[in-house]
């Protein structure tokens, strides 16, 4: 099978295969399909690492995305903290909520935009960032350590050339 292919259409699908001399796919290998694959890396990965702000500082993911999108920044429009942090509203929402009545972050209205809030950590929030920031980073450096420096810098390279890709296919429909 050519993995090289891209199919953007049943039609076109069809006729690759018509045209290679193939009957049709046999059935799909879950465990072999790159899409598959990939997310049951991403969500191992995020799982480990949520273990350690979850036990630790009762965090969950959205949370935490959160704090990670503020955490180097003065302030940042919800939004933004969605569309940077892989969230939809409501995860946005609820996380904001929760972080704001455990003091971890301040919100006020935006005022070129009234229908938008405005994210900011508070003291106890950057206090929190900072401490977890080098527990996330030592599990970072440890699922990289499978690697070695070529392989890592290469990994970086494959992941933002495969994010493009999915972007595009996306935005094509």
């Amino acid at each position: 099978m050519n993995r090289n292919i891209c199919y953007f259409s049943e039609m076109e699908a069809q006729r690759a295969i018509a045209d290679s001399g193939n009957e049709g796919p046999a059935g799909l290998d879950l465990q072999a399909y790159f899409p598959y694959r990939l997310a049951i890396l991403a969500e191992e990965v995020s799982r480990t690492v949520a273990q350690l702000y979850a036990d630790r500082f009762d965090l969950t993911r959205p949370e935490w995305r959160i704090l990670a999108a503020l955490g180097n920044r003065r302030e940042v429009a919800a939004k933004t903290v969605g569309r940077a942090s892989a969230l939809d509203k409501m995860q946005v929402s609820r996380a904001v909520a929760r972080l704001e009545q455990r003091g971890l972050i301040d919100r006020h209205e935006d005022a070129a935009d009234r229908r938008n809030q405005i994210l900011r950590l508070t003291p106890a929030g950057r206090t929190l960032y900072r401490k977890i920031v080098p527990l996330a980073l030592a599990r970072e450096t440890y699922i990289l350590s499978a690697l070695d420096a070529g392989e890592v810098e290469a990994l970086d390279r494959i992941m933002t050339k495969l994010l493009a890709q999915a972007r595009g296919l996306e935005s094509r429909g």
